[in-house]
């Protein structure tokens, strides 16, 4: 088990983290005009989640990141009652911004993000179970960067009122990154990285401005896994059910991943696809800590594996590179 500072704060976390999106469950997503999508992960099982966490508490594991959208509560529910009698071990990272309805499972924006700051805060304590979150992130990716510092304001008070410790924004937009991180207690940026690419950008402004690098989608939904072919299909209440499996993008990095996978047996490398993928985050950047989702106990204890395997050298790296058609 080895660990990573979250950004400028005192938290020592586990270089690997859980994210716990699929586990909540199925949930929509509600447009203004009224049609919904599937925004959630099917065949999802409370006890085989529990279970998951668990495994991950008693291996060192000691970060986990969920939101009000998944599952629309259902997630944090869950997290909480994993976490029974050991609250005071972990650090709980969640999400806010969106329009949360817990009965009918459906998200949508809102025009009153700023407004409704303190509720979600408490919505969120609630079905948390707990006084207080370590890391409160903002999960509208794309809300105006000339916006932001009131959002920041509003955190800053919650800090001072001990109902968050520290905070962060979900976002790939490296100007909205730099503008809440001028706040004393923001102390890191979660952004979609994996083999398959990334905002270079993002792990620059890290450095500079003191923030983790929290990696959002490592495995790129199951992409780099290397389960998925081309016949993939996903029940309507999975999210992955509106991709389209037979597009030009997806049949390349399928190619890619099976590259991957033929270069490191080659070598002697044991790794499995999602190992490598996990190793190459955090031999990326010294600031990184992916947050694969999960579904089952085997998938934890998969992804935790890949610690035991260490960094990826220089060689390793360069391939990768080369295989996604990137230079370094």
């Amino acid at each position: 088990m080895f660990k990573r500072r979250l950004g400028r704060s005192d938290i020592e976390v586990s270089a690997l983290g859980l994210g716990c999106w699929a586990m909540g469950g199925p949930w929509e997503w509600l447009e203004k005009d009224g049609s919904k999508s599937p925004s959630g992960w099917s065949g999802v099982n409370d006890a085989e989640s529990i279970r998951a966490i668990h495994y991950a508490l008693d291996m060192g594991i000691n970060f986990f990141d969920t939101a009000a959208n998944y599952g629309c509560g259902h997630s944090e529910r869950v997290l909480a009652k994993a976490l029974t009698k050991r609250r005071d071990k972990v650090i709980v990272a969640t999400k806010f911004g969106y329009l949360v309805d817990e009965t009918n499972k459906t998200v949508t924006e809102t025009d009153e993000v700023v407004a409704r700051i303190r509720q979600e805060c408490d919505d969120s304590l609630r079905r948390l179970n707990t006084d207080y979150i370590d890391l409160y992130q903002f999960h509208v990716d794309d809300y105006p960067a000339e916006k932001a510092g009131e959002v920041r304001d509003v955190l800053e008070s919650l800090v001072k009122d001990g109902k968050i410790r520290w905070y962060g924004w979900s976002t790939d937009n490296p100007e909205g990154a730099r503008a809440f991180a001028q706040g004393p207690h923001c102390t890191a940026i979660q952004h979609w990285l994996n083999m398959i690419g990334g905002v270079t950008e993002i792990l620059t402004l890290c450095d500079e401005l003191d923030q983790a690098s929290i990696n959002r989608s490592p495995l790129a939904m199951g992409t780099l896994t290397g389960k998925f072919t081309s016949d993939t299909t996903f029940p309507e209440d999975d999210v992955r059910h509106i991709w389209d499996m037979h597009r030009e993008r997806p049949t390349l990095n399928r190619r890619r991943v099976s590259e991957v996978r033929e270069y490191f047996t080659g070598i002697g490398d044991l790794r499995t696809l999602s190992q490598i993928a996990l190793a190459w985050i955090w031999t990326r950047h010294p600031r990184t800590i992916p947050i694969p989702g999960f579904r089952t106990l085997a998938q934890v204890k998969e992804n935790i594996a890949a610690m035991d395997f260490g960094l990826l050298n220089d060689e390793q790296m360069k391939k990768i590179d080369e295989i996604f058609g990137r230079t370094q």
